[in-house]
């Protein structure tokens, strides 16, 4: 057999030239293969559900053996993978702290964002400036404080008195 621009063609019989031969075509088996594959995605995609995260409110596709693990990790609170880093990273700080209260803490950080900073941008930063410019009067009023000008009431050298011998 020799391979000619995707079809396999058999060498000619010498005995019988005139005979029937088959043909197959390399994508009849490619779209076989792809069919198969078809079949397996859509039997996985059935099982994907969307989930939203309780923090963020961001949308992802999983399945529902990741949704339950997450949610069980979470103190049932489904969250995102970029959610589930800042919480980790707040108990890592805060060895103390139960996971719901982290996740709870999160939770505020996300709702002020979603408030201000996705409401109105522009807004929040002239905010941000505004407390960076007082802030910044602040700590040049404390080390001008700081420097404290002391001034001598008497002198630490003993006067002269030319009575006194």
């Amino acid at each position: 057999m020799y391979f000619q621009a995707n079809v396999c063609v058999p060498y000619r019989s010498f005995q019988n030239p005139h005979s029937l031969r088959k043909a197959v075509s390399d994508v009849s088996n490619a779209l076989v293969k792809v069919g198969k594959d078809l079949e397996v995605l859509t039997k996985i995609y059935d099982q994907v559900f969307q989930a939203e995260c309780g923090c963020c409110g961001q949308k992802e596709d999983c399945t529902k053996d990741y949704i339950v693990h997450v949610t069980n990790d979470h103190a049932g609170t489904w969250v995102c993978g970029l959610c589930s880093e800042a919480i980790k990273e707040y108990l890592s700080k805060n060895p103390e702290k139960a996971m719901q209260e982290a996740v709870d803490a999160h939770n505020q950080i996300c709702q002020n964002f979603n408030i201000t900073t996705r409401i109105n941008p522009k807004l929040t930063l002239t905010w941000a400036m505004k407390d960076i410019a007082k802030r910044s009067l602040e700590n040049r009023r404390l080390r001008n404080s700081s420097k404290l000008n002391i001034y001598r009431s008497s002198s630490c050298i003993p006067q002269i008195n030319p009575n006194t011998k």
